[in-house]
């Protein structure tokens, strides 16, 4: 897939456990592109009522007025599935995200063969020194912006 010209998605999910059959995505952030162009943002959280894990409630309290809060366990993944379409989708990590959108065909991908790099624990701060990015509770900004810097370095 070509980042700099073709139509994709950039997914991060927070889920309440590792496993889909235990848990339930808390909140779930993807931006539609189509190459380096923003055609969509997604931000969708359920509300702070059906989140049992006090850590996980204080980790997703960031930036409430960015996110649109559903209270249902289940509205965030179908409206994801029907915002989604038949888009390609990039992933952040590859365990727990890939059990959370087992059902959509989707063709998924992790993103850091795209920068070059491997995934780590530390992988966002080397994604942040490699490429001199401001810190970001939006994983996925980082991304794209990661995306948009690697594209520039091709074009040279």
């Amino acid at each position: 897939m070509n980042l700099q010209k073709d139509k994709y998605i950039i997914v991060e999910i927070i889920p309440t456990h590792s496993q889909s059959e235990k848990g339930f995505i808390a909140q779930l952030s993807a931006l539609k592109l189509h190459g380096i162009q923003l055609q969509e943002r997604f931000d969708y959280r359920v509300e702070n009522k059906w989140i049992e894990n006090e850590d996980l409630k204080n980790m997703i309290s960031y930036d409430k007025e960015d996110f649109t809060y559903v209270n249902n366990i289940y509205f965030i993944l179908e409206k994801f599935r029907h915002w989604a379409k038949d888009y390609p989708l990039i992933l952040i990590e590859d365990t727990y995200t890939l059990d959370y959108l087992k059902d959509l065909p989707n063709k998924k991908e992790l993103i850091y063969p795209y920068l070059q790099m491997d995934y780590s624990m530390d992988v966002f701060d080397k994604i942040q020194k490699k490429y001199q990015l401001q810190p970001s509770n939006h994983l996925v900004d980082l991304i794209y912006e990661a995306i948009i810097m690697e594209g520039n370095k091709k074009e040279k």
